[in-house]
């Protein structure tokens, strides 16, 4: 639990750095610092986090969970497997999934970089002779964050655990100061207020609900972290510590901002006594930095159910743990969402310019879940007409209602993540499609498997000493690189050896499930067939996995012994010349993100001095 406050709640927990700040700003003071409208703005704020955060997502949510792993793409990959007879509805709901996904990642570059720069603007107030050096150390600060990142999420969680502990006891006694001397202020806690609120000033609480949403942003991250820690540590965090810690100091902002109308300019830090000031910024600086861990370890999940999905190509994966297979790290994202976050705070500058372009991605985020979770709903939990219903108009009612009021940031800054969101968005249908007609091509250029073994029976091809090793991921099909090895060279290896390589979601896979031999129906003609299975926090190693099945005589040990062994990847240049399929500039797109592929060499501990690549070129 204490590891999931350093990781998941970061985001949401860092709220009260900004956001009742920016609903005070907004249209120059269109909300103003009386009973009324700070009782409405508490009460809006508080029954949002409710609805969206306590019972849509850590009650409802997260019990749809896809072999462990969380976020849009779960809901997405639930909601495929569900109508996996249904050809249109299967891609219907897979492009929804691709949507949210993609106003993730636009979220993921937008939160570190308000989060950082709200806490380290603190200076401002607490020692204003060094407030101009707030962009440059923000940018130190999130340099350092993200160099972290490949020791882990577990351990990062760890170190950053009892921080957070320690921000929300802060976040606490703060507002509960405040909240003793004038508890008059727990009123704001009555949804009448808030309704009171959109009668009186329909169009004021109408923009005021595009700062709003402010409260809930990192709901998203906190679904799909789940993979990282599980479900029961998240919920017990989020109702015993997050949550009562976020709204008593909320509590004590409005309190502060009904006795000092002055105290809008920055009623976070002006809650604070003068003595706490600077250990508060610097408290706040450590958390706004694990704020951004939460989208951080978010994305890295994210993309590797994406990847699992055929929607982003083959990424340098590390499991970070020898327990949970959801703690991963991606240094190809990683290193991209540096440069996004660090090119989106230099170029805003200030968390309240950045909060212009904040909103848009998480509302549509937030919105895309709901729709993904009504379908899951209604299949797989069974839920009735009447469930489906009240769920739809409570959450997607209000979901849509924040987004409609973000819509009007878009001039303003709002075009970013949207922009950030495009751009996945193109990246993922251009991958899934290239994809798709590759191993179209590939299918026809290979041929099955079986044919290939009847032809190497019947046409007597020469064999040569040694044993070749051909990774490829069915026994349905030949590898480019064996029947190249035929057609070109004239020659097949006496001992030919197909390996297939599965992941399992455990950590390790016990030698006696870890494989199958199949002789491909000879037992003579040399040519073999071995799956193996590797546990999450396996290395997946051809060669020592193959000792080890000699060694357990899966196959025959004499392989153990035959020199020299060679290894062939099957792997042809791709090139765009057919018309039809995609667009020109698509397919070289496309192109692209296959030569920036991981190397299944590498992937697989191949040696390179014995590793040969070979197959044919595929055009689309």
């Amino acid at each position: 639990m204490i590891a999931a406050l350093g990781v998941v709640f970061g985001d949401i927990g860092t709220s009260p750095l900004y956001a009742m700040q920016t609903v005070f700003s907004i249209d120059h003071g269109a909300v103003r610092p009386t009973a009324d409208d700070v009782y409405g703005v508490l009460s809006m704020m508080f029954w949002s986090a409710t609805v969206v955060v306590s019972i849509k997502y850590v009650t409802v949510v997260m019990r749809a969970s896809n072999d462990g792993e969380g976020g849009v793409m779960a809901l997405a990959a639930l909601a495929q497997r569900i109508y996996a007879h249904r050809g249109s509805r299967t891609a219907v709901l897979l492009l929804i999934g691709i949507v949210g996904v993609s106003l993730f990642y636009g979220d993921s570059v937008i939160t570190p970089a308000i989060s950082v720069l709200s806490a380290v603007e603190g200076l401002q107030v607490a020692a204003p002779s060094v407030s101009h050096l707030v962009v440059e150390l923000a940018a130190v600060i999130l340099a350092l964050l993200f160099a972290l990142q490949r020791f882990g999420t577990g351990r990062v969680g760890r170190l950053f655990g009892p921080i957070m502990l320690l921000w929300f006891a802060a976040l606490a006694a703060a507002g509960l100061t405040e909240v003793v001397q004038h508890p008059g202020v727990l009123r704001g806690l009555s949804p009448t207020y808030a309704v009171s609120f959109v009668i009186a000033h329909p169009a004021i609480s109408f923009i005021a609900m595009g700062a709003i949403v402010l409260v809930i942003t990192g709901a998203e991250a906190l679904y799909a972290d789940m993979g990282h820690f599980g479900r029961p540590p998240i919920r017990r965090a989020w109702f015993a510590v997050v949550f009562p810690a976020l709204y008593l100091n909320y509590l004590g902002q409005a309190s502060l901002i009904l006795h000092d109308p002055t105290a809008v300019a920055n009623p976070f830090f002006l809650l604070v006594p003068d003595w706490a000031r600077l250990p508060m910024v610097v408290l706040a600086t450590a958390a706004t930095v694990i704020a951004s861990q939460a989208v951080i370890s978010g994305a890295f999940s994210l993309s590797r159910q994406a990847m699992q999905l055929g929607l982003l190509p083959t990424l340098s994966v590390r499991h970070t743990s020898e327990h949970e297979g959801g703690q991963v790290y991606l240094p190809g994202i990683n290193l991209l969402l540096f440069i996004g976050v660090l090119g989106v705070m230099l170029a805003f500058r200030s968390s309240q310019a950045l909060a212009t372009a904040y909103g848009v991605s998480v509302t549509g985020a937030l919105l895309v879940d709901t729709i993904l979770l009504l379908v899951v709903a209604r299949i797989l939990w069974h839920w009735r007409a009447r469930q489906l219903v009240l769920a739809g108009l409570v959450f997607g009612g209000l979901e849509a209602t924040f987004l409609a009021a973000n819509l009007s940031k878009i001039l303003s800054g709002g075009w970013v993540p949207l922009l950030i969101a495009t751009s996945v968005l193109i990246v993922m249908s251009t991958w899934r499609k290239g994809r798709q007609l590759v191993l179209a091509k590939r299918r026809d250029t290979e041929g099955p498997l079986s044919d290939f073994v009847e032809r190497v029976r019947t046409d007597q091809i020469p064999r040569v000493p040694g044993l070749a090793v051909f990774p490829h991921p069915t026994k349905d099909t030949t590898p480019l690189a064996l029947r190249a090895n035929v057609d070109h060279n004239h020659i097949l290896h006496e001992h030919v050896l197909i390996v297939s390589v599965q992941t399992r979601k455990i950590p390790h896979v016990p030698l006696a499930d870890a494989f199958s031999h199949d002789d491909l129906g000879y037992a003579d003609d040399g040519i073999h067939h071995l799956t193996v299975r590797f546990g999450f926090a396996d290395e997946p190693d051809i060669p020592r996995a193959l000792e080890a099945a000699c060694a357990r005589k899966v196959l025959d040990p004499d392989l153990a012994r035959i020199k020299p062994v060679s290894y062939f990847v099957s792997r042809g240049a791709i090139t765009a010349t057919h018309p039809g399929g995609l667009t020109g500039w698509r397919k070289q797109l496309f192109i692209a993100l296959s030569h920036n592929a991981a190397n299944p060499s590498a992937r697989f501990g191949l040696p390179p001095q014995r590793t040969v690549t070979m197959g044919s070129d595929i055009t689309i």
